[in-house]
């Protein structure tokens, strides 16, 4: 009996040494652009399971997106930051991220290519099941995971930190079929209220499956613990809202990608 136990206990110690979170960049291309992301799982998992799309904030696919995406991993998900500027780029200055966010929106058809050509390498990832595929961008990336929604993507659900909210046109509305989940602070100055309301009313009109979360106290980038050091305006962390919105995040995706 004492043999078997032992034996036991050693084989649950091997299975744990050998179980880890894989992270690795992946390199793939958008029209002439070589785009650079970053794909995280956990290899002690078997067979299909979900994949989220995991999309940066202006900055590029820096630490905290890929943290995040280590994260979504660790919750049992294959998860994948695409690169949405191209070679990699991230940047700390405010400037120049407002420069590289605002050019990739000016071509919305581009803006949304980038987009999707993230998801298809997220789909041929080994293990993911395509047909069980969620999106979720932070600022500049919830803007996009919006955007990839109303382009009539058919994802399982989309979630939206505090990101850049925008109606959808009317030909727009007719083509979405994703559940969408917006996280959005109270007093976020980056979005006007006569926004939201635009919002609401066109998602109402094409009944779209979703909700909305808003946050008291809290403004632009909340969920980042680095907001503080980008001394912004309007920008800052905060700790409950990034608390809560994680939580609620957790709770969609589990019913949606089940």
């Amino acid at each position: 009996m004492k043999r078997l136990a032992l034996a036991a206990a050693l084989a649950f110690a091997s299975a744990c040494a050998h179980a880890a979170i894989v992270e690795k960049a992946i390199e793939y291309t958008h029209g002439s652009k070589v785009m650079k992301g970053y794909v995280a799982y956990d290899d002690a998992k078997s067979g299909p399971r979900a994949g989220v799309l995991v999309v940066q904030e202006w900055w590029g696919v820096n630490d905290y997106i890929k943290q995040r995406t280590r994260q979504m991993a660790e919750m049992g998900y294959v998860a994948f930051a695409p690169d949405l500027y191209g070679d990699g780029k991230v940047t700390s200055d405010p400037k120049v991220a407002s420069a590289w966010s605002g050019d990739t929106r000016k071509d919305y058809a581009d803006w949304v290519g980038r987009a999707k050509a993230g998801l298809e390498i997220l789909k041929r990832q080994p293990g993911v099941d395509a047909n069980r595929i969620g999106a979720m961008g932070f600022c500049f990336g919830g803007s996009t995971v919006l955007a990839l929604a109303y382009s009539g993507e058919p994802l399982k659900g989309a979630v939206t930190f505090h990101g850049g909210l925008f109606a959808p046109s009317e030909q727009q509305r007719a083509a979405i079929r994703t559940p969408i989940v917006i996280l959005h602070g109270e007093k976020d100055t980056f979005v006007k209220p006569e926004t939201i309301t635009q919002m609401k009313e066109a998602l109402d009109a094409a009944r779209v499956d979703w909700f909305m979360v808003t946050y008291a106290n809290a403004v632009h980038t909340f969920s980042n613990p680095d907001a503080d050091s980008y001394k912004i305006p309007g920008v800052a962390y905060n700790e409950k809202a990034a608390v809560r919105s994680w939580d609620e995040m957790k709770r969609f995706f589990e019913v949606q990608l089940k």
